[in-house]
């Protein structure tokens, strides 16, 4: 087994807000579908067969939280740039970047849906 996870969906109360505060702090365009079930899924920037993957999601059953299961982003080559666009396209920070030693840096914040999610990166 490659990875723990291979697949991750955030919930959205407004698909098309949510598919846009991504788009704007992962600096990709995110890809939207509908699926024969009514769901919609926007696939986050960097998605690819060979990794793990994500989408915005938005349908019956689908709920914004901030408890539960923490999904770490990746952050790209320095935390700081991702971060800084957070604010600027709707979401909140609740912990600025913060060192976790030779591990690198991680950030949380509530997105514009109401969701707890996270940043990683090395620098």
């Amino acid at each position: 087994m490659a990875n723990v996870i291979n697949w991750f969906e955030i919930p959205a109360k407004d698909f098309d807000r949510a598919c846009k505060f991504y788009a704007e702090v992962l600096d990709g365009e995110v890809q939207k579908m509908d699926s024969p079930t009514g769901v919609k899924f926007g696939f986050l920037p960097g998605t690819a067969p060979e990794s793990v993957g994500g989408a915005v999601v938005f349908g019956e059953g689908y709920e914004p939280t901030t408890k539960g299961t923490m999904v770490y982003l990746n952050g790209g080559d320095d935390l700081n740039v991702p971060l800084g666009r957070i604010e600027k396209a709707g979401g909140k920070i609740l912990l600025s970047k913060t060192s976790i030693g030779e591990n690198g840096f991680m950030a949380h914040f509530t997105d514009t849906e109401g969701n707890k999610v996270s940043l990683h990166s090395m620098k």
